[in-house]
């Protein structure tokens, strides 16, 4: 039998990994919110991986709460990811993965493109994947992977923000509205600059936006949590000193 997996959040992209984990063979030990992770890190000392599948705002108490013998063997798949939130925490080679695959509830998961997957379990959580159709990319190194998340970043980042003023779907915000795009993914790109502390490729950037728009053209631009976004980036810009004046007008519309 094959080491088993620790899966920290149950929500739909947990339950994907569950599934993919099953069917490679891994046993997947659940934990849920209030469970005693310590006591668990106990009982199962020795686990292949331990997946933190919880969201984004509750990354950080999650990882400040992880036992040690946990630790160097974590993966990470939050949106809005950056080394510099696994950092604090003193994390140095966790395995991350951007998700570019979507489960909503009541509906399989659907995919865009495939998601890049780096560190130590790259090719665990690869593997597992694959059972489902679900395509990846292993990187090679740390600043592939830093690319990559920036990538998703401005993808996310534009698409709700700007759909905060358009609406639509991300093939309409790039057809008819551009200008609009443009001007958001500017400022998110200067943030996302400040974030990592050094400059950022804007092409690159860009062509791995519109790469992820031709991905699913009619996937909708503004989520739920899309003035939550604008209000967390437009906190950033006011921290690093940053003017960011399309966030702000819209804000202000909003």
């Amino acid at each position: 039998m094959k080491k088993p997996v620790i899966l920290i959040g149950l929500g739909e992209i947990g339950g994907v990994l569950a599934r993919g984990l099953l069917r490679n063979g891994h046993p997947v030990f659940p934990v849920t919110r209030g469970m005693d992770m310590a006591g668990i890190a106990k009982e199962i000392g020795d686990p292949a991986a331990v997946i933190v599948a919880v969201a984004e705002n509750d990354l950080h108490q999650a990882l400040d709460t992880m036992p040690d013998a946990w630790r160097d063997r974590l993966v990470l798949l939050q949106n809005e990811l950056l080394p510099r939130d696994w950092q604090q925490h003193q994390l140095q080679n966790p395995t991350v993965i951007s998700v570019w695959f979507e489960k909503k509830p009541g509906q399989d998961f659907k995919v865009l493109i495939p998601s890049p997957v780096f560190g130590p379990n790259a090719q665990l959580v690869a593997d597992a994947l694959a059972t489902l159709n679900i395509p990846t990319r292993v990187l090679t190194t740390a600043d592939e992977l830093e690319l990559e998340l920036t990538i998703k970043n401005v993808y996310i980042l534009t698409t709700n923000i700007a759909g905060l003023e358009c609406g639509g779907t991300v093939s309409e915000l790039w057809a008819k509205h551009e200008r609009i795009a443009r001007a958001v993914a500017s400022d998110v790109i200067d943030i996302q600059t400040w974030l990592v502390g050094h400059q950022l490729d804007t092409r690159k950037l860009i062509a791995g936006m519109c790469h992820a728009f031709d991905g699913d053209p009619d996937h909708k631009c503004m989520g739920r949590s899309a003035p939550a976004r604008l209000e967390r980036a437009l906190h950033q810009a006011d921290e690093a000193g940053l003017a960011v004046a399309k966030l702000r007008e819209i804000h202000a519309q909003a």
